[in-house]
C-alpha cells in the first residue's frame, strides 16, 4: 500500500495570495498533479492539517473544488488555521468525521498549539485496542516533541508524553505523521517513528539558536510517501515537487 501525505496547503480564496507573497492555491494544485502523475499511484492521501490559511467558507470552497482533481480517496485533519464548525461543513461526506462533539484532533481551537487530553488518549487506547495486530499510522497537526527551532516550539503539542506512553503499548503503530511545522523531520517516539511533512507552500526557516527570529523561504515543496509492504515494513519517502534536471544514466 502506497499512502501519500501532503500537509499545511494554506489554500486562500481564488486569486489571493498566502502571506501577500506565494500563490498557495497554485502550489497545492501542482502537489495534487504530482500525485496524480506518480507511478503507482498512491492508494491514498492523508492531508494533515492547516488546509486553509483564515479558516473561511470561500477558503474551503476553493480547497473543495482544487481537492475534486484528485484522483485518490483523502482523509482529512484540522489544523490551527482552520475553523472546525467550517471545517465539518466543507467535509460532510466525510463519514468518519464526527457531525459534532470531539474530533479526537489536538488541535486546541482559537489557539496556535496542541494539546494531548485525558479523553482522547482513552478513545485512542480503545481504537488501537480493537485491533492489536493491524498495522496503523497515527496522524495529527502539531507534532508533541521540542525540534530545537524556538519559535516552532513555542507550538507545539504539549502533554506528548501521554501519547507516548498510549502507543508504547501498541507495538502495531508503524508511524506518527504530523504536520504544521513546515518541514520534514523524524525522531523515535513512544517506541515508533514520528515524522513531520513539510508544507505545499512556504518552508519554516530552521533556525536552531535558542535566540533565533522566525522567518520563512520559498524552498522546492514536497510530499511524503509512505509504502507499506508486509515483508519490510513502513518506508516513508521524501518526494519534492516540480520539476528537476534529469533523469541522468545512474552509475
Amino acid at each position: 500500500m502506497l499512502i501519500a501525505q501532503l500537509s499545511d496547503p494554506h489554500v486562500r480564496p481564488e486569486g489571493v495570495l498566502y502571506q501577500d507573497v506565494v500563490d498557495s492555491n497554485a502550489m497545492f494544485a501542482r502537489a495534487i498533479a504530482h500525485l496524480n502523475e506518480l507511478d503507482p499511484r498512491p492508494d491514498l492521501v492523508l492531508l494533515s492539517g492547516d488546509l486553509v490559511d483564515k479558516g473561511e467558507a470561500a477558503e474551503y470552497a476553493q480547497l473543495r473544488k482544487l481537492l475534486a482533481g484528485l484522483a485518490m480517496p483523502a482523509l482529512v485533519i484540522p489544523g490551527n488555521h482552520d475553523d472546525r464548525d467550517a471545517f465539518r461543513r466543507a467535509f460532510g461526506d466525510h463519514a468518519y468525521l464526527p457531525l459534532s462533539g470531539p474530533m479526537h484532533d489536538v488541535t486546541v481551537p482559537g489557539l496556535h498549539h496542541g494539546d494531548i487530553d485525558e479523553e482522547a488518549m482513552r478513545w485512542l487506547d480503545g481504537a488501537l485496542s480493537a485491533e492489536p495486530r493491524r498495522p496503523t499510522i497515527l496522524m495529527m497537526h502539531q507534532p508533541p516533541f521540542d525540534c530545537g527551532v524556538p519559535y516552532l516550539d513555542a507550538y507545539h503539542c504539549r502533554n506528548g508524553k501521554r501519547l507516548a506512553k498510549v502507543v508504547a503499548r501498541h507495538p502495531a503503530v508503524e508511524r506518527i505523521v504530523c504536520g504544521h511545522v513546515h518541514r520534514f523531520m523524524q525522531l523515535r517516539f513512544g517506541g515508533t517513528v514520528l515524522c513531520t511533512a513539510p508544507s505545499t507552500t512556504t518552508a519554516i526557516a530552521l533556525r536552531l539558536r535558542p535566540d533565533a527570529k522566525p522567518a520563512s523561504h520559498i524552498e522546492p515543496p514536497a510530499c511524503l510517501l509512505h509504502h507499506w509492504r508486509p515483508e519490510v515494513g513502513l518506508v516513508t519517502h521524501l518526494s519534492p515537487i516540480g520539476s528537476f534536471p534529469g533523469p541522468y544514466a545512474f552509475a
